[in-house]
């Protein structure tokens, strides 16, 4: 059966995204600065600019191998109606994922179709729902739970979360959206199984036990 990750940027005091992020206001706030500095180390990555179609380039090496191996895992995500909107004004015409996207929602969509292989799914029934869906697209292919915070807190709670993929930041944000609000005791059990220090971040596998 496919595995269920999250794979996101966490800046040292637990954000995953700053205050006031808010797509086409990135002055708002400060947080497009804030963002960049959490996220500034992948844009780097080679692996990542062939993603994004951002030309030739990019850096090599261990983390960019992590980054492919992301990317190459991925089967299927699952991610709340807050990223989707603020996606869907600023991915490109062909969104980055390549893959089935199933959006948690209470509102009615039809299926979104982009060029590059993405199709946005809306769901209404639910994250149990969404990721018995996500699996059956996956195949042998892993499930990621993209985000945002809100949505992996639900994962996390339902306890059907394989492995945390979190890359630190040396920043601090001061406020915005935490990662691991809201969680249920006891929360699940997890242990480490690889740090990759990096030069703008250190990337942490944890494993469910």
């Amino acid at each position: 059966m496919s595995r269920v990750f999250v794979n996101i940027g966490l800046s040292l005091d637990g954000y995953m995204a700053p205050e006031g992020m808010t797509m086409g206001q990135p002055e708002y706030k400060n947080w497009g600065a804030k963002w960049g500095a959490l996220m500034g180390w992948i844009i780097h990555q080679q692996s990542f600019r062939e993603n994004l179609k951002l030309g030739p380039g990019g850096e090599t090496g261990p983390v960019n191998d992590l980054v492919r191996s992301t990317f190459e895992r991925i089967g299927a995500s699952i991610m709340g109606k807050r990223m989707f909107d603020q996606g869907e004004v600023a991915w490109p015409e062909e969104a980055p994922f390549h893959t089935p996207v199933y959006v948690l929602t209470h509102e009615t969509r039809a299926p979104w179709v982009r060029p590059g292989g993405t199709t946005f799914h809306f769901i209404q029934d639910g994250p149990q729902r969404a990721l018995e869906l996500a699996r059956e697209s996956a195949g042998s292919r892993d499930v990621r739970i993209a985000g945002g915070a809100d949505v992996i807190q639900q994962y996390l709670n339902l306890g059907v979360v394989d492995e945390l993929e979190i890359a630190l930041a040396p920043v601090l944000f001061g406020g915005g959206r935490r990662l691991f609000e809201n969680l249920r005791e006891p929360g699940p059990p997890f242990r480490i199984d690889r740090v990759l220090d990096g030069p703008a971040a250190t990337h942490v596998r944890y494993v469910r036990q």
